[in-house]
């Protein structure tokens, strides 16, 4: 096999581990275990030591988010000392995870060396931007800047039928190839989950968890419903919401409206991969009604240590999972996963059986869905190496690029 020469633009990466930033943090560490070269484009977010990687990351100046404080943005081009360091490096194809800063950078590239760019679609840009701007004139405006920018693709990616739905909704008319997310498999740490249970005061009871941002738009409301439900049958459990996000506060005050509070566990961002396994491996069931996601990776990667999930019937997020063989589906209605909750607790021995066959059925490797990743991207490069010019314009930047090199002054 050929080696690939890859650059992985994106907005999020380490230590931000939410979900693209993790899918880009597993491409940047399996990739080069097939031969190949992995580039990661990325704002910065830590100065540390950052040793022992088998990337590149080429980071650039960036600033907080506004809305999102956890969160970087920045435009790469405006750091010379970036774009210096990016010149050096030879790529045969970028693949960006954002239409936005990243795809940009993206974008750049492709158009500066002549080489083909995939692009993934993620998220549901539509919601984010509805809620924050409260317009929908604005929502639609930025959702049509998007498409534009996904036709500008030489391949458009989704990361999971639903998704792709999404994106049609939004106008994009191209082919969207279907490329899911994976697991990364880690042996299950019961030393860790004592820690876990020590430091978040877990105790016997039922743990219902929920990892993501605590973020309304994730579908929380109807959580903090159903354990109000489930509590005036068995107050006996606790609810454990892993992650941060800017309704945090809010979500706190309804649940002491809803009289939950007692059983409410709020952990903050996890950014120890040991002590989010933990807690998945001590939880009896994973929470995850969210409507928003267009790929559940938390879903996978509770199955990985061998815990079922719920989730609303029909989202993306219930694509894998087959009611009461290996998970549980309901309506989203604060009711219907009440019930599954009530009967969850009830039954913890079933949720373990529920819970091996999650981790037989669910959880794909990540090698495996990267080596079908780099059959597309082959096939990419060949197609866009048939292009007029593609080779002529590939020598002048080698060329160019040489020339440089041995006359620095």
């Amino acid at each position: 096999m050929k080696t690939i020469r890859i650059g992985l633009m994106t907005d999020t990466f380490l230590p931000v581990v939410d979900g693209v930033g993790r899918v880009v943090v597993a491409y940047a560490n399996t990739l080069p275990k097939f031969g190949h070269e992995v580039t990661v484009s990325a704002p910065m977010y830590d100065t540390g030591h950052r040793g022992n990687y088998p990337f590149e990351l080429v980071d650039f100046t960036g600033f907080s988010v506004p809305t999102t404080p956890q969160y970087r943005t920045g435009a790469a081009v405006m750091d010379a000392h970036y774009v210096k360091r990016m010149d050096m490096i030879d790529l045969d194809i970028v693949h960006s995870h954002s239409p936005f800063g990243a795809g940009k950078e993206a974008l750049r590239l492709k158009r500066q060396r002549h080489i083909p760019l995939v692009s993934t679609f993620h998220s549901k840009y539509y919601d984010d931007f509805l809620k924050v701007t409260k317009s929908e004139a604005i929502a639609k405006t930025v959702v049509g800047s998007i498409v534009k920018y996904y036709e500008k693709c030489d391949d458009v990616w989704a990361v999971s039928r639903s998704s792709a739905e999404v994106l049609r909704e939004y106008g994009f008319q191209g082919h969207i190839e279907v490329i899911g997310n994976g697991t990364e498999f880690r042996p299950k740490d019961h030393e860790a989950v004592v820690e876990v249970s020590r430091k978040f005061g877990l105790n016997e009871d039922p743990v219902l968890l929920f990892v993501g941002q605590i973020n309304w738009k994730k579908n929380i409301l109807r959580i903090l419903e159903a354990c109000s439900i489930l509590k005036s049958q068995n107050p006996r459990f606790q609810l454990v919401l892993a992650g941060q996000g800017p309704d945090t506060d809010k979500i706190i005050k309804k649940a002491q409206e809803l009289g939950i509070s007692e059983q409410l566990v709020m952990t903050g961002m996890i950014r120890d991969t040991r002590t989010l396994d933990a807690l998945y491996l001590r939880a009896d069931l994973f929470v995850f009604p969210s409507l928003y996601d267009t790929f559940s990776l938390v879903i996978r990667e509770a199955a990985a240590m061998g815990t079922p999930s719920v989730a609303i019937a029909g989202s993306a997020a219930a694509e894998s999972i087959t009611d009461r063989v290996n998970g549980f589906l309901c309506e989203d209605t604060s009711q219907s996963l009440a019930d599954v909750l009530i009967f969850s607790v009830n039954n913890r021995e079933l949720l373990k059986k529920l819970g091996e066959e999650a981790y037989r059925s669910i959880p794909v490797p990540w090698e495996t869905v990267l080596q079908t990743a780099v059959k597309r991207y082959e096939h990419v490069i060949s197609q866009h190496q048939g292009k007029p010019g593609a080779s002529h314009l590939r020598y002048k930047r080698m060329r160019a690029r040489t020339n440089d090199q041995r006359n620095p002054f």
